[in-house]
């Protein structure tokens, strides 16, 4: 699975990271915009009580002033605003406690006093002209830091005095930390939200890619006749479902040919086989004994029922495929059946030692004969790919409702590689572990077509090295006895 990649996870991270990219800059200029709309209401406030210092009364009561600057600005006893007041020589006027000496004037613009303006005509008869005015013009404000915080200050100059107020932006840096903190808890929760709308929008984009998913995983030989929905599919999806579906009118149609041949071919061959060895058998019973004629025949005889053999195989593998296996189901007791084919294996392989622990009474509701091909086959394949002086070991037992019958064996190692095919049909495997073995590679994967007809499941086992194991599991819902007894050993 390394170096694969999820469609939806980009999909879903991909939005997130556009939503992110456009929240952070929606943040960050909306943070920007606040704190400097902030400021310049605080630079139009400075500028109106700048013009206030212009008024006589202010220049007799520097303190009065300074106090209503904080009901002017609407802060608290907790924002210092300071002011410092100089003659038109210098002198230094009024200066609050909170001005800081780090506060730098020199950085504002040159004050500029009064200009006197050229006369304008009037209708007084005392004074036919009067002089207007120029406006005080206002310094630059400035932002300036110092080691008592950060200062918003502007100054103003009159014809006798200039002023200076300078306002701290602690509170309104309190206020723009509380703004960005709201946008530091508030982002990543709204990206999650996107993350979690795109997974889920992607998830319902892709129902109709889980729906061919879910179609295909039950692609089997017996399900070759499902098809794919397209009543609410997507546009997208159509044509993949389309093409898809028409695949599997295509294999289901090729499968069928081949089944019929199968079925067909073995029932074709099944009668003139038995023909066949039923003539040889007679014909060995009329010739010489010990005769190179007798020995023909029975070398013949053997091929015939060999060929029999797997003529059967084919047809019952076949029945497996259309799903038309007949089962004679009986109570069968697996116990005997085991404790029976220990004979066999005394007999046909007296130099492998054989461990068993077999509970009693372990019945299941099967078809006799075919569970005693599937045995035959596994204690079979046990005894030809064994080692030399090697060993084997039965276990039965009862799992719930579940009956487990494992047969290992001292082996040589099966590669990986085929590991995964041991069920195909006609596989052999590594020729130089089978060379000197017979058989048709039909054996185990008709076994596991009759044990899968019992309901049940034939697997091949993972084991240490020089080991192969293999486990047979058929429902059973028989009341398990008491106790595990030890059929036999040798």
């Amino acid at each position: 699975m390394v170096g694969l990649r999820s469609f939806r996870l980009r999909i879903a991270l991909l939005s997130a990271t556009l939503a992110g990219s456009t929240l952070v800059g929606f943040a960050g200029t909306s943070w920007w915009l606040i704190y400097d709309a902030k400021v310049s209401r605080l630079d139009a406030e400075l500028e109106t009580q700048l013009l206030m210092a212009a008024r006589p009364r202010v220049q007799t009561n520097w303190q009065a002033y300074e106090t209503s600057l904080h009901f002017a600005f609407g802060s608290n006893s907790q924002t210092p605003i300071a002011i410092k007041a100089e003659d038109n020589k210098g002198e230094l006027l009024y200066q609050s406690s909170e001005w800081s000496a780090d506060l730098n004037l020199k950085s504002l613009l040159p004050f500029r006093p009064y200009q006197l303006l050229p006369p304008v005509p009037t209708f007084n008869k005392k004074s036919p002209t009067s002089r207007r005015i120029q406006p005080p013009k206002l310094s630059q404000f400035t932002t300036q830091h110092t080691k008592n915080g950060i200062w918003r200050v502007g100054a103003i100059a009159f014809p006798r005095h200039r002023v200076a107020i300078a306002v701290s932006l602690n509170g309104i840096d309190r206020e723009m930390a509380t703004i960005r903190n709201v946008f530091l808890i508030s982002i990543p929760i709204l990206l999650l939200l996107v993350l979690g709308g795109a997974w889920g929008l992607s998830g319902s984009t892709l129902c109709s890619i889980r729906q061919l998913t879910a179609a295909i995983a039950q692609v089997t030989v017996k399900g070759l006749d499902r098809r794919v929905p397209i009543g609410a599919t997507d546009v997208e999806f159509l044509e993949l479902i389309q093409v898809f579906n028409q695949m599997l009118e295509r294999l289901e149609r090729s499968f069928k040919q081949a089944s019929r041949f199968s079925a067909d071919a073995a029932h074709e061959l099944k009668t003139p086989l038995a023909i066949l060895q039923g003539e040889l058998e007679r014909t060995l019973q009329q010739v010489e004994p010990e005769s190179d004629v007798q020995q023909s025949l029975s070398s013949l005889l053997d091929e015939v029922r060999r060929l029999s053999g797997i003529v059967r195989k084919l047809l019952l593998l076949s029945l497996a495929d259309a799903g038309q296996m007949s089962l004679h189901r009986v109570e069968v007791d697996l116990s005997d059946l085991l404790t029976e084919m220990l004979e066999d294996i005394e007999l046909l392989a007296p130099h492998l030692e054989v461990q068993t622990e077999i509970l009693p009474g372990l019945k299941v509701q099967g078809d006799r004969d075919l569970l005693v091909q599937v045995l035959q086959n596994l204690i079979g394949n046990a005894i030809k790919y064994n080692l030399p002086d090697g060993w084997i070991e039965i276990n039965a037992y009862r799992q719930a409702n579940i009956v487990l019958v494992t047969i290992t064996n001292s082996s040589k190692d099966i590669p990986e590689s085929d590991r995964d095919r041991v069920f195909d049909r006609f596989h052999r495997g590594d020729p130089a572990r089978t060379r000197k073995v017979e058989g048709t590679g039909l054996g185990l994967s008709l076994a596991r077509e009759i044990a899968r007809a019992h309901k049940g499941e034939l697997t091949l086992d993972p084991t240490p090295s020089g080991q192969t194991a293999f486990s047979l599991t058929l429902p059973s819902e028989v009341i398990p006895r008491h106790g595990v007894s030890s059929i036999g050993a040798s």
